[in-house]
Protein backbone atom coordinates (compact mmCIF):
# COMPACT_ATOMS: atom_id res chain seq x y z
CA UNK A 1 0.00 0.00 0.00
CA UNK A 2 2.90 2.31 0.79
CA UNK A 3 4.19 2.00 -2.77
CA UNK A 4 0.74 2.37 -4.39
CA UNK A 5 -0.08 5.73 -2.77
CA UNK A 6 2.83 7.69 -4.38
CA UNK A 7 1.93 6.15 -7.75
CA UNK A 8 -1.64 7.37 -7.35
CA UNK A 9 -0.41 10.79 -6.35
CA UNK A 10 1.85 10.95 -9.40
CA UNK A 11 -1.08 9.92 -11.62
CA UNK A 12 -3.30 12.58 -10.10
CA UNK A 13 -0.53 15.13 -10.54
CA UNK A 14 -0.12 14.23 -14.21
CA UNK A 15 -3.90 14.43 -14.67
CA UNK A 16 -4.04 17.84 -13.01
CA UNK A 17 -1.21 19.13 -15.18
CA UNK A 18 -2.92 17.79 -18.29
CA UNK A 19 -6.23 19.42 -17.27
CA UNK A 20 -4.48 22.72 -16.58
CA UNK A 21 -2.70 22.52 -19.93
CA UNK A 22 -5.95 21.69 -21.74
CA UNK A 23 -7.82 24.59 -20.12
CA UNK A 24 -4.98 26.99 -20.89
CA UNK A 25 -4.88 25.74 -24.47
CA UNK A 26 -8.64 26.27 -24.88
CA UNK A 27 -8.48 29.78 -23.46
CA UNK A 28 -5.54 30.61 -25.69
CA UNK A 29 -7.30 29.17 -28.74
CA UNK A 30 -10.49 31.12 -28.13
CA UNK A 31 -8.63 34.40 -27.68
CA UNK A 32 -6.14 33.97 -30.51
CA UNK A 33 -7.22 35.64 -33.77
CA UNK A 34 -6.52 33.05 -36.42
CA UNK A 35 -5.35 30.09 -34.32
CA UNK A 36 -2.56 28.05 -35.90
CA UNK A 37 -1.32 26.84 -39.24
CA UNK A 38 -4.25 25.00 -40.79
CA UNK A 39 -3.64 21.34 -41.56
CA UNK A 40 -3.63 20.59 -45.32
CA UNK A 41 -4.48 24.22 -46.07
CA UNK A 42 -8.06 23.78 -44.82
CA UNK A 43 -9.96 26.16 -42.55
CA UNK A 44 -11.08 23.35 -40.27
CA UNK A 45 -10.12 24.96 -36.97
CA UNK A 46 -11.58 28.35 -37.88
CA UNK A 47 -14.74 26.65 -39.16
CA UNK A 48 -15.07 24.86 -35.82
CA UNK A 49 -14.61 28.13 -33.92
CA UNK A 50 -17.19 29.79 -36.19
CA UNK A 51 -19.78 27.12 -35.50
CA UNK A 52 -19.17 27.31 -31.76
CA UNK A 53 -19.62 31.10 -31.71
CA UNK A 54 -22.61 31.17 -34.09
CA UNK A 55 -25.11 31.35 -31.25
CA UNK A 56 -23.41 34.45 -29.89
CA UNK A 57 -24.45 36.47 -32.94
CA UNK A 58 -28.14 36.06 -32.10
CA UNK A 59 -27.48 37.15 -28.54
CA UNK A 60 -25.91 40.31 -29.99
CA UNK A 61 -28.82 40.94 -32.35
CA UNK A 62 -31.92 40.28 -30.27
CA UNK A 63 -35.13 40.82 -32.23
CA UNK A 64 -37.91 42.25 -30.03
CA UNK A 65 -41.34 40.69 -30.15
CA UNK A 66 -43.99 42.32 -32.29
CA UNK A 67 -45.33 45.25 -30.30
CA UNK A 68 -49.00 46.20 -30.36
CA UNK A 69 -50.81 48.63 -28.08
CA UNK A 70 -53.60 47.51 -25.77
CA UNK A 71 -57.00 46.76 -27.25
CA UNK A 72 -58.41 49.96 -25.83
CA UNK A 73 -56.27 51.86 -28.31
CA UNK A 74 -58.51 50.59 -31.12
CA UNK A 75 -55.66 49.86 -33.52
CA UNK A 76 -57.77 47.56 -35.71
CA UNK A 77 -60.31 50.31 -36.33
CA UNK A 78 -57.56 52.82 -37.01
CA UNK A 79 -55.91 50.50 -39.52
CA UNK A 80 -59.26 49.79 -41.16
CA UNK A 81 -59.69 53.53 -41.59
CA UNK A 82 -56.19 53.96 -43.05
CA UNK A 83 -56.69 50.95 -45.37
CA UNK A 84 -60.03 52.21 -46.73
CA UNK A 85 -60.40 53.40 -50.31
CA UNK A 86 -61.74 56.70 -48.97
CA UNK A 87 -58.58 57.36 -46.98
CA UNK A 88 -56.38 56.15 -49.86
CA UNK A 89 -57.92 58.66 -52.26
CA UNK A 90 -57.68 61.43 -49.70
CA UNK A 91 -54.04 60.57 -49.00
CA UNK A 92 -53.14 60.55 -52.70
CA UNK A 93 -54.67 63.98 -53.10
CA UNK A 94 -52.91 65.34 -50.02
CA UNK A 95 -49.45 64.21 -51.05
CA UNK A 96 -50.01 65.19 -54.68
CA UNK A 97 -51.08 68.68 -53.63
CA UNK A 98 -48.08 69.02 -51.32
CA UNK A 99 -45.70 68.17 -54.18
CA UNK A 100 -47.31 70.85 -56.36
CA UNK A 101 -46.16 73.59 -53.96
CA UNK A 102 -42.57 74.25 -55.10
CA UNK A 103 -40.79 74.59 -51.77
CA UNK A 104 -37.29 74.56 -53.26
CA UNK A 105 -34.31 75.65 -51.20
CA UNK A 106 -31.20 76.97 -52.93
CA UNK A 107 -27.61 77.18 -51.74
CA UNK A 108 -27.56 80.95 -52.19
CA UNK A 109 -30.75 81.73 -50.26
CA UNK A 110 -30.64 85.02 -48.39
CA UNK A 111 -32.14 85.86 -45.02
CA UNK A 112 -35.71 84.89 -44.20
CA UNK A 113 -37.91 87.93 -44.79
CA UNK A 114 -35.50 89.40 -47.31
CA UNK A 115 -35.10 86.73 -49.96
CA UNK A 116 -38.49 86.43 -51.69
CA UNK A 117 -37.85 82.79 -52.56
CA UNK A 118 -38.79 81.90 -48.99
CA UNK A 119 -42.31 83.23 -49.51
CA UNK A 120 -43.45 79.97 -51.14
CA UNK A 121 -43.58 78.49 -47.64
CA UNK A 122 -46.52 80.75 -46.79
CA UNK A 123 -48.41 78.95 -49.55
CA UNK A 124 -47.34 75.58 -48.19
CA UNK A 125 -48.55 76.44 -44.69
CA UNK A 126 -51.93 77.49 -46.05
CA UNK A 127 -52.12 74.19 -47.92
CA UNK A 128 -51.36 72.16 -44.78
CA UNK A 129 -53.94 74.05 -42.72
CA UNK A 130 -56.62 73.41 -45.33
CA UNK A 131 -55.66 69.72 -45.61
CA UNK A 132 -55.53 68.91 -41.87
CA UNK A 133 -58.31 70.86 -40.16
CA UNK A 134 -58.37 68.79 -36.94
CA UNK A 135 -54.62 69.06 -36.41
CA UNK A 136 -54.77 72.82 -36.76
CA UNK A 137 -57.89 73.08 -34.60
CA UNK A 138 -56.83 70.82 -31.72
CA UNK A 139 -53.02 71.15 -31.55
CA UNK A 140 -50.85 74.10 -30.72
CA UNK A 141 -49.22 75.22 -33.98
CA UNK A 142 -46.23 77.53 -33.63
CA UNK A 143 -44.07 79.12 -36.29
CA UNK A 144 -40.38 79.44 -35.48
CA UNK A 145 -38.25 81.81 -37.55
CA UNK A 146 -41.30 82.46 -39.73
CA UNK A 147 -41.42 79.16 -41.62
CA UNK A 148 -40.41 76.47 -39.12
CA UNK A 149 -43.46 74.52 -37.89
CA UNK A 150 -43.84 73.04 -34.40
CA UNK A 151 -47.01 71.09 -33.59
CA UNK A 152 -47.64 70.21 -29.92
CA UNK A 153 -50.22 67.66 -28.78
CA UNK A 154 -50.07 67.87 -25.01
CA UNK A 155 -50.25 64.60 -23.11
CA UNK A 156 -52.08 64.05 -19.83
CA UNK A 157 -49.03 62.76 -17.89
CA UNK A 158 -46.44 65.44 -17.23
CA UNK A 159 -43.85 62.87 -16.12
CA UNK A 160 -43.62 61.39 -19.60
CA UNK A 161 -41.15 63.00 -21.94
CA UNK A 162 -42.46 63.80 -25.43
CA UNK A 163 -42.23 61.76 -28.60
CA UNK A 164 -40.69 64.03 -31.26
CA UNK A 165 -41.29 63.22 -34.93
CA UNK A 166 -39.61 65.21 -37.69
CA UNK A 167 -39.61 65.97 -41.41
CA UNK A 168 -38.62 68.92 -43.58
CA UNK A 169 -40.74 71.08 -45.84
CA UNK A 170 -38.13 71.98 -48.44
CA UNK A 171 -36.97 70.00 -51.46
CA UNK A 172 -33.91 70.13 -53.68
CA UNK A 173 -34.37 72.17 -56.86
CA UNK A 174 -35.12 70.59 -60.22
CA UNK A 175 -32.58 71.76 -62.85
CA UNK A 176 -34.40 73.17 -65.85
CA UNK A 177 -32.30 71.03 -68.18
CA UNK A 178 -33.67 67.82 -66.62
CA UNK A 179 -37.40 68.59 -66.68
CA UNK A 180 -37.89 66.92 -70.05
CA UNK A 181 -36.35 63.70 -68.77
CA UNK A 182 -39.11 63.14 -66.18
CA UNK A 183 -41.80 60.56 -66.93
CA UNK A 184 -44.28 62.95 -65.32
CA UNK A 185 -43.57 66.66 -64.74
CA UNK A 186 -41.66 67.15 -61.49
CA UNK A 187 -44.22 69.51 -59.94
CA UNK A 188 -47.34 67.69 -61.12
CA UNK A 189 -47.81 65.27 -58.22
CA UNK A 190 -49.09 62.87 -60.89
CA UNK A 191 -50.67 59.60 -59.81
CA UNK A 192 -50.46 56.70 -62.28
CA UNK A 193 -52.37 54.08 -60.33
CA UNK A 194 -49.35 52.95 -58.30
CA UNK A 195 -46.93 55.85 -57.78
CA UNK A 196 -47.18 59.50 -56.87
CA UNK A 197 -44.52 61.36 -58.86
CA UNK A 198 -42.62 64.56 -58.29
CA UNK A 199 -39.91 66.35 -56.37
CA UNK A 200 -40.37 65.65 -52.68
CA UNK A 201 -42.43 62.50 -53.21
CA UNK A 202 -39.87 60.45 -51.27
CA UNK A 203 -37.69 63.21 -49.74
CA UNK A 204 -39.54 63.95 -47.71
CA UNK A 205 -43.03 65.35 -48.18
CA UNK A 206 -44.25 61.77 -47.98
CA UNK A 207 -43.01 61.62 -44.38
CA UNK A 208 -44.37 65.06 -43.53
CA UNK A 209 -47.83 64.28 -44.92
CA UNK A 210 -47.84 60.81 -43.32
CA UNK A 211 -47.10 62.30 -39.90
CA UNK A 212 -49.94 64.80 -40.16
CA UNK A 213 -52.28 62.10 -41.50
CA UNK A 214 -51.44 59.86 -38.54
CA UNK A 215 -52.32 62.58 -36.05
CA UNK A 216 -55.46 63.51 -37.98
CA UNK A 217 -56.62 59.88 -37.84
CA UNK A 218 -55.90 59.67 -34.11
CA UNK A 219 -57.80 62.91 -33.52
CA UNK A 220 -60.75 61.58 -35.51
CA UNK A 221 -60.76 58.53 -33.22
CA UNK A 222 -60.79 60.83 -30.16
CA UNK A 223 -57.45 59.49 -28.94
CA UNK A 224 -56.03 61.39 -25.98
CA UNK A 225 -52.29 60.86 -25.48
CA UNK A 226 -50.66 60.42 -22.11
CA UNK A 227 -47.27 61.25 -23.64
CA UNK A 228 -46.95 64.59 -25.43
CA UNK A 229 -46.42 64.31 -29.19
CA UNK A 230 -44.37 66.90 -31.08
CA UNK A 231 -43.99 67.39 -34.82
CA UNK A 232 -41.05 69.55 -35.90
CA UNK A 233 -40.77 70.57 -39.57
CA UNK A 234 -37.74 72.53 -40.72
CA UNK A 235 -37.67 74.36 -44.04
CA UNK A 236 -34.04 74.37 -45.20
CA UNK A 237 -32.73 70.87 -44.48
CA UNK A 238 -31.39 70.56 -48.01
CA UNK A 239 -29.06 73.51 -47.38
CA UNK A 240 -27.90 72.48 -43.89
CA UNK A 241 -30.92 73.43 -41.79
CA UNK A 242 -29.47 76.41 -39.94
CA UNK A 243 -32.57 78.61 -40.30
CA UNK A 244 -35.15 75.89 -39.74
CA UNK A 245 -34.08 72.98 -37.52
CA UNK A 246 -31.34 75.10 -35.99
CA UNK A 247 -33.96 77.44 -34.52
CA UNK A 248 -36.62 74.82 -33.86
CA UNK A 249 -34.26 72.72 -31.75
CA UNK A 250 -33.32 75.74 -29.63
CA UNK A 251 -36.98 76.57 -29.13
CA UNK A 252 -37.83 72.99 -28.09
CA UNK A 253 -34.82 72.79 -25.78
CA UNK A 254 -35.89 75.95 -23.95
CA UNK A 255 -39.23 74.31 -23.26
CA UNK A 256 -38.14 70.77 -22.34
CA UNK A 257 -34.46 71.07 -21.43
CA UNK A 258 -31.50 68.77 -22.02
CA UNK A 259 -32.59 65.16 -22.48
CA UNK A 260 -36.14 66.43 -22.22
CA UNK A 261 -37.44 64.33 -25.11
CA UNK A 262 -37.97 60.56 -24.98
CA UNK A 263 -37.23 59.74 -28.62
CA UNK A 264 -36.75 61.42 -31.99
CA UNK A 265 -37.60 59.89 -35.37
CA UNK A 266 -36.58 61.82 -38.48
CA UNK A 267 -36.21 60.87 -42.14
CA UNK A 268 -33.37 58.54 -42.95
CA UNK A 269 -32.49 54.94 -43.66
CA UNK A 270 -35.15 52.56 -44.82
CA UNK A 271 -35.13 48.86 -45.75
CA UNK A 272 -32.42 46.82 -47.46
CA UNK A 273 -32.33 43.43 -49.12
CA UNK A 274 -29.06 41.78 -48.13
CA UNK A 275 -27.89 38.17 -48.05
CA UNK A 276 -31.37 36.94 -48.95
CA UNK A 277 -32.95 38.74 -46.00
CA UNK A 278 -34.97 41.93 -45.61
CA UNK A 279 -33.50 44.31 -43.03
CA UNK A 280 -35.09 47.40 -41.52
CA UNK A 281 -32.27 49.84 -40.80
CA UNK A 282 -33.19 52.76 -38.55
CA UNK A 283 -30.20 55.09 -38.61
CA UNK A 284 -28.58 55.21 -35.18
CA UNK A 285 -25.51 57.13 -36.35
CA UNK A 286 -24.53 59.81 -38.84
CA UNK A 287 -21.18 60.38 -40.44
CA UNK A 288 -19.50 63.71 -39.86
CA UNK A 289 -19.19 66.40 -42.52
CA UNK A 290 -16.68 68.96 -43.64
CA UNK A 291 -15.71 70.76 -46.82
CA UNK A 292 -12.14 71.90 -47.36
CA UNK A 293 -11.72 74.95 -49.61
CA UNK A 294 -8.32 75.03 -51.33
CA UNK A 295 -7.03 78.12 -53.10
CA UNK A 296 -3.75 78.46 -54.96
CA UNK A 297 -2.43 81.92 -55.77
CA UNK A 298 0.40 82.32 -58.26
CA UNK A 299 1.66 85.17 -60.45
CA UNK A 300 -0.35 86.09 -63.52
CA UNK A 301 0.90 87.37 -66.86
CA UNK A 302 0.44 86.85 -70.58
CA UNK A 303 -0.12 83.26 -71.58
CA UNK A 304 2.41 83.57 -74.40
CA UNK A 305 5.17 83.56 -71.79
CA UNK A 306 3.88 81.06 -69.20
CA UNK A 307 5.60 79.64 -66.19
CA UNK A 308 6.15 75.88 -66.22
CA UNK A 309 3.17 75.42 -63.93
CA UNK A 310 0.16 77.69 -63.54
CA UNK A 311 -2.03 77.82 -60.47
CA UNK A 312 -4.44 75.48 -62.25
CA UNK A 313 -1.68 73.00 -62.98
CA UNK A 314 -0.40 73.04 -59.39
CA UNK A 315 -3.93 72.70 -58.06
CA UNK A 316 -4.46 69.74 -60.38
CA UNK A 317 -1.39 68.06 -58.96
CA UNK A 318 -2.70 68.57 -55.44
CA UNK A 319 -6.07 67.14 -56.43
CA UNK A 320 -4.39 64.04 -57.85
CA UNK A 321 -2.40 63.67 -54.62
CA UNK A 322 -5.59 63.92 -52.56
CA UNK A 323 -7.50 61.39 -54.67
CA UNK A 324 -4.54 59.00 -54.78
CA UNK A 325 -4.41 58.82 -50.99
CA UNK A 326 -7.69 57.31 -49.83
CA UNK A 327 -8.71 57.09 -46.20
CA UNK A 328 -8.43 53.72 -44.49
CA UNK A 329 -11.44 51.44 -44.46
CA UNK A 330 -12.05 50.79 -40.76
CA UNK A 331 -15.03 49.48 -38.84
CA UNK A 332 -15.20 50.95 -35.35
CA UNK A 333 -16.76 48.93 -32.56
CA UNK A 334 -19.68 51.37 -32.29
CA UNK A 335 -20.28 51.61 -36.04
CA UNK A 336 -23.84 50.30 -36.62
CA UNK A 337 -22.71 48.38 -39.68
CA UNK A 338 -20.85 46.00 -37.38
CA UNK A 339 -24.20 45.35 -35.71
CA UNK A 340 -25.77 44.61 -39.11
CA UNK A 341 -23.01 42.17 -39.93
CA UNK A 342 -23.71 40.35 -36.68
CA UNK A 343 -27.44 40.35 -37.44
CA UNK A 344 -26.68 38.97 -40.88
CA UNK A 345 -24.52 36.23 -39.39
CA UNK A 346 -27.33 35.41 -36.96
CA UNK A 347 -30.36 35.40 -39.26
CA UNK A 348 -29.43 35.52 -42.96
CA UNK A 349 -29.09 32.12 -44.62
CA UNK A 350 -27.01 33.57 -47.46
CA UNK A 351 -24.59 35.44 -45.22
CA UNK A 352 -21.09 34.92 -46.74
CA UNK A 353 -18.91 32.42 -44.94
CA UNK A 354 -15.81 34.56 -45.30
CA UNK A 355 -17.52 37.51 -43.59
CA UNK A 356 -18.64 35.24 -40.78
CA UNK A 357 -15.08 34.01 -40.30
CA UNK A 358 -13.81 37.58 -40.18
CA UNK A 359 -16.50 38.34 -37.59
CA UNK A 360 -15.29 35.43 -35.49
CA UNK A 361 -11.74 36.70 -35.81
CA UNK A 362 -12.92 40.15 -34.73
CA UNK A 363 -14.87 38.76 -31.77
CA UNK A 364 -11.97 36.67 -30.54
CA UNK A 365 -9.23 39.20 -31.21
CA UNK A 366 -8.04 41.45 -28.42
CA UNK A 367 -6.92 44.05 -30.93
CA UNK A 368 -9.54 46.59 -31.96
CA UNK A 369 -10.00 47.86 -35.52
CA UNK A 370 -8.13 51.12 -34.90
CA UNK A 371 -4.64 49.71 -34.68
CA UNK A 372 -1.81 49.86 -37.14
CA UNK A 373 -3.00 46.58 -38.59
CA UNK A 374 -5.31 46.37 -41.58
CA UNK A 375 -8.98 45.95 -40.62
CA UNK A 376 -9.59 42.66 -42.43
CA UNK A 377 -13.32 42.55 -41.62
CA UNK A 378 -13.88 46.05 -43.01
CA UNK A 379 -11.96 45.32 -46.20
CA UNK A 380 -13.83 42.05 -46.72
CA UNK A 381 -17.20 43.76 -46.19
CA UNK A 382 -16.23 46.64 -48.50
CA UNK A 383 -16.00 44.20 -51.42
CA UNK A 384 -19.82 44.27 -51.50
CA UNK A 385 -19.71 47.66 -53.19
CA UNK A 386 -19.15 51.38 -52.70
CA UNK A 387 -22.42 51.85 -50.80
CA UNK A 388 -21.08 49.48 -48.14
CA UNK A 389 -17.48 50.64 -48.30
CA UNK A 390 -18.39 54.19 -47.40
CA UNK A 391 -20.25 53.06 -44.30
CA UNK A 392 -16.76 52.32 -42.98
CA UNK A 393 -14.56 54.91 -44.65
CA UNK A 394 -14.24 58.68 -44.75
CA UNK A 395 -15.22 59.74 -48.23
CA UNK A 396 -13.67 62.57 -50.22
CA UNK A 397 -15.15 64.07 -53.36
CA UNK A 398 -13.73 66.91 -55.44
CA UNK A 399 -17.02 68.59 -56.32
CA UNK A 400 -16.38 72.24 -57.31
CA UNK A 401 -13.45 73.76 -59.17
CA UNK A 402 -12.82 77.16 -60.72
CA UNK A 403 -9.88 79.15 -62.04
CA UNK A 404 -8.88 81.55 -64.77
CA UNK A 405 -10.81 84.37 -66.42
CA UNK A 406 -9.38 84.61 -69.95
CA UNK A 407 -7.70 82.26 -72.38
CA UNK A 408 -4.62 84.46 -72.90
CA UNK A 409 -4.11 85.40 -69.23
CA UNK A 410 -2.32 83.20 -66.69
CA UNK A 411 -4.69 82.36 -63.82
CA UNK A 412 -3.72 84.19 -60.66
CA UNK A 413 -6.14 82.22 -58.55
CA UNK A 414 -7.57 78.68 -58.71
CA UNK A 415 -9.89 77.09 -56.18
CA UNK A 416 -11.42 73.72 -55.41
CA UNK A 417 -13.82 72.40 -52.79
CA UNK A 418 -13.38 68.87 -51.46
CA UNK A 419 -16.36 67.38 -49.65
CA UNK A 420 -15.84 64.83 -46.85
CA UNK A 421 -18.23 62.54 -44.97
CA UNK A 422 -16.33 61.42 -41.90
CA UNK A 423 -16.19 57.84 -40.68
CA UNK A 424 -17.12 56.85 -37.14
CA UNK A 425 -13.91 56.88 -35.14
CA UNK A 426 -12.45 59.87 -37.01
CA UNK A 427 -12.87 63.65 -36.75
CA UNK A 428 -12.79 66.78 -38.86
CA UNK A 429 -9.27 67.35 -37.54
CA UNK A 430 -8.15 64.09 -39.14
CA UNK A 431 -9.30 65.48 -42.48
CA UNK A 432 -7.65 68.86 -42.00
CA UNK A 433 -4.36 67.35 -40.83
CA UNK A 434 -4.23 65.00 -43.80
CA UNK A 435 -4.87 67.72 -46.41
CA UNK A 436 -2.40 70.01 -44.64
CA UNK A 437 0.26 67.33 -44.99
CA UNK A 438 -0.45 66.74 -48.69
CA UNK A 439 -0.64 70.46 -49.44
CA UNK A 440 2.63 70.97 -47.57
CA UNK A 441 4.47 68.69 -50.00
CA UNK A 442 3.10 70.61 -52.99
CA UNK A 443 3.86 73.99 -51.40
CA UNK A 444 7.45 72.97 -50.75
CA UNK A 445 7.87 71.61 -54.28
CA UNK A 446 6.74 74.90 -55.89
CA UNK A 447 8.14 77.29 -53.27
CA UNK A 448 4.72 78.45 -52.11
CA UNK A 449 3.70 79.53 -48.62
CA UNK A 450 1.16 77.28 -46.94
CA UNK A 451 -1.65 78.86 -44.92
CA UNK A 452 -3.43 75.90 -43.36
CA UNK A 453 -6.65 76.96 -41.67
CA UNK A 454 -5.07 80.08 -40.20
CA UNK A 455 -7.40 82.59 -41.88
CA UNK A 456 -4.58 84.22 -43.83
CA UNK A 457 -4.08 84.68 -47.57
CA UNK A 458 -1.23 86.15 -49.60
CA UNK A 459 0.23 85.90 -53.11
CA UNK A 460 2.27 82.81 -54.04
CA UNK A 461 0.58 80.59 -51.51
CA UNK A 462 -1.71 77.63 -50.90
CA UNK A 463 -4.64 78.54 -48.69
CA UNK A 464 -6.73 75.93 -46.87
CA UNK A 465 -10.05 77.07 -45.43
CA UNK A 466 -12.50 75.10 -43.27
CA UNK A 467 -16.14 74.36 -43.97
CA UNK A 468 -18.84 76.78 -42.93
CA UNK A 469 -20.96 73.81 -41.84
CA UNK A 470 -18.42 71.55 -40.15
CA UNK A 471 -20.02 68.65 -38.28
CA UNK A 472 -18.43 65.98 -36.13
CA UNK A 473 -19.67 62.39 -36.17
CA UNK A 474 -23.03 62.14 -34.40
CA UNK A 475 -23.37 60.40 -31.03
CA UNK A 476 -24.37 56.78 -31.60
CA UNK A 477 -27.88 55.93 -30.40
CA UNK A 478 -28.17 52.97 -27.99
CA UNK A 479 -29.66 50.01 -29.85
CA UNK A 480 -30.26 47.02 -27.61
CA UNK A 481 -33.21 44.96 -28.78
CA UNK A 482 -33.13 42.94 -25.56
CA UNK A 483 -34.00 46.00 -23.45
CA UNK A 484 -37.79 46.13 -23.72
CA UNK A 485 -37.86 49.57 -22.07
CA UNK A 486 -35.59 51.14 -24.66
CA UNK A 487 -36.93 53.35 -27.47
CA UNK A 488 -34.96 51.17 -29.92
CA UNK A 489 -36.86 48.06 -28.84
CA UNK A 490 -40.16 49.94 -29.18
CA UNK A 491 -39.23 51.11 -32.67
CA UNK A 492 -38.07 47.63 -33.71
CA UNK A 493 -41.16 45.99 -32.21
CA UNK A 494 -43.33 48.44 -34.14
CA UNK A 495 -41.58 47.55 -37.41
CA UNK A 496 -42.05 43.82 -36.80
CA UNK A 497 -45.68 44.33 -35.80
CA UNK A 498 -46.50 46.05 -39.08
CA UNK A 499 -44.34 44.07 -41.50
CA UNK A 500 -43.98 40.66 -39.85
CA UNK A 501 -41.57 38.61 -37.76
CA UNK A 502 -39.38 37.77 -40.74
CA UNK A 503 -38.11 41.37 -40.85
CA UNK A 504 -34.71 41.70 -39.18
CA UNK A 505 -34.27 45.09 -37.52
CA UNK A 506 -30.70 46.30 -37.21
CA UNK A 507 -29.06 49.64 -36.46
CA UNK A 508 -28.12 51.59 -39.58
CA UNK A 509 -25.71 54.41 -40.39
CA UNK A 510 -26.40 57.53 -42.44
CA UNK A 511 -23.73 58.58 -44.93
CA UNK A 512 -25.59 61.86 -45.43
CA UNK A 513 -26.74 64.28 -42.76
CA UNK A 514 -30.19 65.20 -41.48
CA UNK A 515 -31.77 67.91 -39.36
CA UNK A 516 -31.13 65.76 -36.29
CA UNK A 517 -27.65 67.33 -36.12
CA UNK A 518 -29.28 70.16 -34.14
CA UNK A 519 -31.15 67.89 -31.72
CA UNK A 520 -28.34 65.92 -30.05
CA UNK A 521 -28.89 67.59 -26.66
CA UNK A 522 -32.59 66.72 -26.54
CA UNK A 523 -32.22 62.92 -26.28
CA UNK A 524 -29.77 60.06 -26.70
CA UNK A 525 -32.43 58.16 -28.66
CA UNK A 526 -32.36 59.58 -32.19
CA UNK A 527 -33.43 57.44 -35.14
CA UNK A 528 -33.24 58.40 -38.80
CA UNK A 529 -35.83 56.11 -40.34
CA UNK A 530 -38.25 56.29 -43.26
CA UNK A 531 -40.73 53.56 -42.30
CA UNK A 532 -42.73 53.06 -45.51
CA UNK A 533 -42.36 49.77 -47.40
CA UNK A 534 -44.00 48.37 -50.51
CA UNK A 535 -42.99 44.67 -50.70
CA UNK A 536 -43.67 44.58 -54.44
CA UNK A 537 -41.60 47.68 -55.04
CA UNK A 538 -38.55 46.56 -53.07
CA UNK A 539 -36.39 48.51 -50.68
CA UNK A 540 -35.14 51.96 -51.58
CA UNK A 541 -35.74 55.68 -51.43
CA UNK A 542 -37.54 56.33 -54.71
CA UNK A 543 -34.93 58.23 -56.75
CA UNK A 544 -34.41 61.04 -54.29
CA UNK A 545 -32.53 64.10 -55.57
CA UNK A 546 -32.79 62.97 -59.18
CA UNK A 547 -35.11 62.49 -62.15
CA UNK A 548 -38.38 60.57 -61.63
CA UNK A 549 -38.59 60.85 -57.85
CA UNK A 550 -41.67 58.96 -56.76
CA UNK A 551 -43.27 56.92 -54.00
CA UNK A 552 -45.79 54.09 -54.25
CA UNK A 553 -49.14 54.67 -52.58
CA UNK A 554 -48.79 51.41 -50.62
CA UNK A 555 -45.42 52.61 -49.31
CA UNK A 556 -47.00 55.88 -48.22
CA UNK A 557 -50.05 54.24 -46.61
CA UNK A 558 -47.71 51.93 -44.68
CA UNK A 559 -45.85 55.00 -43.40
CA UNK A 560 -49.12 56.35 -42.02
CA UNK A 561 -49.80 53.00 -40.34
CA UNK A 562 -46.30 52.84 -38.88
CA UNK A 563 -46.38 56.34 -37.39
CA UNK A 564 -49.85 55.70 -35.96
CA UNK A 565 -48.69 52.47 -34.32
CA UNK A 566 -45.46 54.04 -33.07
CA UNK A 567 -47.28 56.94 -31.41
CA UNK A 568 -49.59 54.46 -29.66
CA UNK A 569 -46.72 52.19 -28.61
CA UNK A 570 -44.70 55.10 -27.27
CA UNK A 571 -47.77 56.32 -25.41
CA UNK A 572 -47.93 53.02 -23.52
CA UNK A 573 -44.18 52.58 -23.17
CA UNK A 574 -42.60 52.22 -19.76
CA UNK A 575 -39.27 54.00 -20.12
CA UNK A 576 -38.74 54.24 -16.37
CA UNK A 577 -39.45 57.97 -16.33
CA UNK A 578 -41.38 57.91 -13.07
CA UNK A 579 -38.21 56.72 -11.32
CA UNK A 580 -35.91 59.08 -13.17
CA UNK A 581 -34.84 62.45 -11.89
CA UNK A 582 -36.11 64.13 -15.05
CA UNK A 583 -38.69 66.14 -13.17
CA UNK A 584 -42.02 67.12 -14.60
CA UNK A 585 -42.05 67.53 -18.35
CA UNK A 586 -42.96 71.02 -19.53
CA UNK A 587 -46.35 71.53 -21.11
CA UNK A 588 -46.94 73.97 -23.93
CA UNK A 589 -49.83 76.36 -23.60
CA UNK A 590 -52.21 74.62 -25.97
CA UNK A 591 -55.83 74.49 -27.00
CA UNK A 592 -57.98 72.00 -25.17
CA UNK A 593 -58.27 68.69 -27.02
Amino acid sequence: MAETRPAQQRARSRLSKFAAFFIAFCLFWISFPYTFTIVDGSNAILDLKTSLLDKDFKSQCVQPDQLFPGKEAGLDKLYDRISSSEFRNLSINRLSGAIQVRTESFDDMGAVGQDKRWDIFYDFHRYLEASFPLVYEKLLVEKVNTHGLLFTWNGTDDLLRPTLLMAHQDVVPVPAATVGAWTHPPWSGAYDGKYIWGRGASDCKNTLIALLESLEVLLEADFKPKRTVLLSFGFDEEISGTRGAGNLSTYIKKRYGDNGVAVIVDEGSTFEEAWGTLFAKPGTAEKGYTDVHITIRMPGGHSSIPSDHTSIGVLSELIVAIESDQYETRLADDNPYLAQLKCGAAYAEDFPKDLKKHLVHRASSRAGPYTSDRDHLAYAAAKQGLAIKYLMQTSQAVDIISGGVKVNALPERATVVVNHRINIGETTKVVEDRITKLAGHIAKKYNLTLHAFDGKEEPSSIILEPSKHKLEVAPVTPANGADSKSPYAILAGTVRALYGKEIVVTPGIMTGNTDTRYYWDLTKHIFRFTPGLDPEDGAGLGNIHTVDERVSVLNHINSVKWFTLFVLNMDEADLGESSNSVGSASKASSKEI
